[in-house]
């Protein structure tokens, strides 16, 4: 079925905008400048500011489900389902689990390269796949195990190629080595936090927007206030600032000024990262939660490339084949391997069980499924 203009409009905004995420807070790492009373030049390394303003745009889908409500009000003939009263409480845990994730992976960002990084986070696949067998009551089919160990294996062999590249330009290898530790596990956190929202939150009917504005909100609201308390915490070789804190808001700022592409880049990852969950939400709903998937890997490619293209990694043939397999193990777990295995007559199963496998093997995204 070939797609229409609009389908493929939300195809390309989605891979653009998912890879412009990664890119841009990658890119505004590498800048080195002058910071707070001139202070020595430094690499901006402000992953908590950065994890502020990707819930910034988080918060921002809010006002899009509002204009989108003005829209609909008054048509009572829209077909849009009702909302639900719901208690906004009920995304604080998904959104302190989301606000721990995005911090942790912001500070790996740091430490490893942006395709590793992009790569890495396809390890959610095993955390969330043992806890929804833990805590959800859901049975795994004998494909999703297979994706699990593929999973597995492919994360094995981006490590190796992390740990057999060269590192004298950007990263140390001790930092590539907790930079990748770091990712995998932020996905254990991330995992817990789609557990969450599968358990308390997709039983109401709630608009994605809104549920992604909502989280936006709390992760905003509560990581702006402990910047203060960052402010004086000693965080030794993990701290990127003069001082020697965790995060130091204050010299962040002074680099902006002192550089005004940061800026650029900054903009870049909160505005990308609001049009990336509208495109997710939507490519989802008009095509389906596969196609959402495969254009999620085609991001990983996309930022490979360009960070090969503009320098800021060396190729890797290893990166190829770990890419392969955690590829083969995504699309095994969430069942891209069906509709090829349905055109054979002798792998048809019975129509009860293809139904029982499509209920109990669905696995949900991360409601806001952030760089």
């Amino acid at each position: 079925m070939a797609w229409t203009k609009y389908q493929l409009f939300l195809a390309g905004l989605m891979l653009i905008t998912g890879s412009i995420n990664t890119l841009s807070a990658k890119w505004a790492d590498n800048f080195v400048t002058e910071g707070c009373g001139g202070s020595q030049a430094h690499s901006f390394e402000h992953p908590f500011l950065q994890a502020v303003g990707m819930f910034l745009g988080e918060f921002s889908c809010l006002a899009a489900f509002y204009l989108l409500q003005c829209r609909i009000w008054g048509h009572t003939d829209s077909g849009v389902e009702p909302q639900q009263s719901f208690s906004a409480l009920l995304f604080l845990p998904p959104a302190l689990c989301d606000m721990t994730g995005t911090s942790i992976m912001y500070v790996a960002l740091n430490m490893t390269s942006a395709s590793s990084f992009q790569m890495l986070r396809g390890a959610v696949i095993i955390f969330t796949g043992l806890l929804s067998v833990a805590f959800l009551g859901r049975k795994l089919v004998p494909s999703q195990w297979v994706g699990i160990l593929a999973t597995i294996a492919g994360l094995v062999v981006v490590g190796l190629a992390d740990l057999t590249s060269r590192h004298e330009d950007q990263h140390k290898l001790s930092d590539v080595i907790t930079g990748d530790l770091l990712i995998v596990m932020a996905q254990v956190i991330v995992s817990i936090q789609m557990v969450l929202e599968e358990k308390f939150v997709y039983k109401h009917n709630v608009h994605p927007l809104r549920a992604v504005g909502t989280e936006g909100f709390f992760g905003f609201v509560i990581l702006t206030l402990l910047l203060v308390p960052m402010y004086y915490i000693p965080a030794g070789a993990f701290s990127g600032n003069p001082r020697g804190v965790l995060e130091d808001a204050l010299d962040a700022f002074c680099q902006l000024g002192r550089q005004p592409l940061i800026i650029v880049a900054l903009l870049g990852n909160i505005s990308s990262i609001a049009f990336f969950n509208f495109a997710g939400i939507s490519v989802t709903k008009e095509m389906s939660a596969t196609t959402r998937m495969v254009l999620d890997s085609l991001r990983t490619v996309v930022i490979w490339a360009l960070s090969l293209a503009l320098g800021w990694e060396t190729f890797h043939p290893l990166q190829i084949l770990g890419f392969f397999i955690l590829l083969v193990g995504t699309a095994l777990y969430n069942g891209l391997h069906q509709p090829l295995m349905a055109r054979l007559p002798w792998c048809q199963p019975p129509a009860e069980d293809h139904e029982r496998e499509s209920l109990l093997g669905g696995s949900h995204t991360p409601i806001n499924e952030n760089s």
